[in-house]
């Protein structure tokens, strides 16, 4: 089973991540498309990756701005897993600037 990443883990692995915030309790980021189409087809996107991840973000989608929050449940917090979905989120958004 994957381990918790200890909190100096977790910054060091956000600092390399645009927009990312959070602790070994869970990271997250908030993006705001051009428009709603845009934010759900982001979402369709990073759904997508999570699937070949066989890992999954909780979301959240107001109008054109979309939460993605990453942790891994199982084990109840941040895993090299969740670092991973993030950088592929964060791909997965650049691809649509």
């Amino acid at each position: 089973m994957a381990e918790v990443l200890d909190a100096e883990t977790v910054r060091a692995e956000l600092e390399g991540l645009d927009g990312w915030s959070g602790d070994p309790a869970g990271i997250g980021r908030t993006v705001e498309l051009p428009g709603f189409r845009e934010a759900i087809d982001v979402v369709d996107r990073v759904a997508v990756v999570a699937e070949k991840l066989d890992h999954h973000p909780d979301i959240d989608i107001r109008w054109r701005t979309v939460t993605f929050r990453c942790v891994t449940h199982a084990v109840g917090g941040v895993t090299r897993r969740d670092i991973e979905l993030a950088r592929r989120i964060d791909e997965t958004v650049r691809g649509a600037a």
